[in-house]
């Protein structure tokens, strides 16, 4: 893949919102300046792992752990979806609360 074709799939990934100015301008330079792209041809880019890292248990928005409230800020969706949904898979397959109780060990708070 050539250095044209590498900026056209950067400038569609920015157009879409995959990647913020600040991710574009990054890899731009990358690749201007000759660095591998970080994916090989054919191979879709990196995931963004920005929201995964991002993950913070809240301190504001939070009922037992903050967990939904964390996990809330962090895909965009009210933390009441949240509490809903564990609460559904609680009471459906038992799994609610210890995906929960997990998450609430492993993910630090803000």
């Amino acid at each position: 893949m050539n250095d044209a074709e590498e900026l056209s799939k950067l400038a569609d990934l920015h157009a879409r919102g995959v990647l913020n100015d600040e991710e574009f301008a990054k890899a731009k330079a990358r690749l201007l300046a000759g660095q591998p792209s970080g994916y090989t041809t054919g191979a879709a880019p990196a995931p963004n792992l920005g929201a995964v890292n991002g993950l913070r248990r809240a301190r504001v928005d939070r009922w037992i752990g903050g967990v939904c409230g964390g996990i809330a800020r962090a895909t965009g969706l009210d933390s009441w979806v949240w509490r809903l949904i564990f609460t559904v898979l609680f009471l459906a397959f038992g799994s609610g609360i210890l995906v929960y109780i997990l998450l609430w060990i492993f993910v630090p708070e803000e």
